[in-house]
């Protein structure tokens, strides 16, 4: 898959499982893809087994030696959410953990889904990020599932000025009944330019805000080259 991305026309990539995917890297680059940030085994940040992260410290230096420049921790599990007080928890040990990566001059970045979005004791999970994320952390903003909580990418965009290190540009199927804040169907996730998010207002409110990566991503496709082609083949278009 990775050559396919390269024939496209991509010129980077983000691979998700870290430490475990080192092959996957190693593979891309060999293709003369760049790979600056990955996924990772995020419960080493979000639930430390010490107060010293040790565990977390380990994946800094394998991502160190493998020449990432950014972490992003892809996805809470349930027992993360179920209260304002578990995103205030989940915030604090990210912040630290920010810390201890950007010692070794990596970005340590949050992605979100749709979930953080649902209203929670008149607030949100997200909200609670946004509050209380530190300067070391930042936001992966991926605008699929921002729309799919019903709200708009571009203002959020605005609103986390200089507070975003990537974005995830992905589309999402026109007439769906927002929000949606659990699991979609499989047809939700289109290329984009084929779905209800313009992607160049976006673009443009990154810019802005200061967003210097954008990574195209579709969770579901039954043709996931053709898709890539397409997305990659919009996005010349803009």
């Amino acid at each position: 898959p990775w050559r396919a991305l390269a024939d496209a026309g991509y010129q980077q990539v983000e691979p998700f499982g870290f430490p475990g995917g080192q092959e996957m890297v190693n593979v891309a680059k060999d293709l003369g893809l760049d790979v600056h940030s990955i996924h990772f085994d995020w419960e080493a940040a979000v639930n430390p087994t010490d107060d010293g992260f040790s565990d977390f410290r380990k994946i800094i230096e394998k991502a160190k030696d493998t020449g990432l420049s950014h972490l992003v921790v892809p996805y809470l599990h349930d027992k993360d959410r179920k209260s304002l007080d578990d995103y205030k928890r989940v915030a604090g040990n990210l912040n630290k953990a920010a810390v201890i990566a950007k010692e070794a001059e990596i970005q340590l970045a949050y992605h979100n889904h749709s979930f953080e979005f649902q209203p929670m004791e008149e607030s949100t999970g997200y909200d609670i990020f946004v509050q209380e994320f530190g300067d070391e952390m930042m936001f992966e903003v991926d605008v699929f599932w921002v729309r799919a909580a019903d709200l708009d990418p571009v203002s959020l965009i605005k609103g986390l000025s200089g507070r975003i290190s990537q974005l995830h540009l992905k589309d999402i199927k026109k007439g769906l009944k927002l929000p949606i804040y659990g699991g979609l169907p499989k047809d939700a996730f289109k290329e984009l330019g084929n779905g209800m998010i313009s992607m160049e207002p976006i673009i443009e409110a990154a810019k802005a805000a200061g967003v210097v990566h954008c990574h195209v991503e579709q969770d579901q496709s039954p043709d996931p080259i053709a898709s890539i082609k397409e997305s990659v083949a919009y996005l010349k278009r803009l």
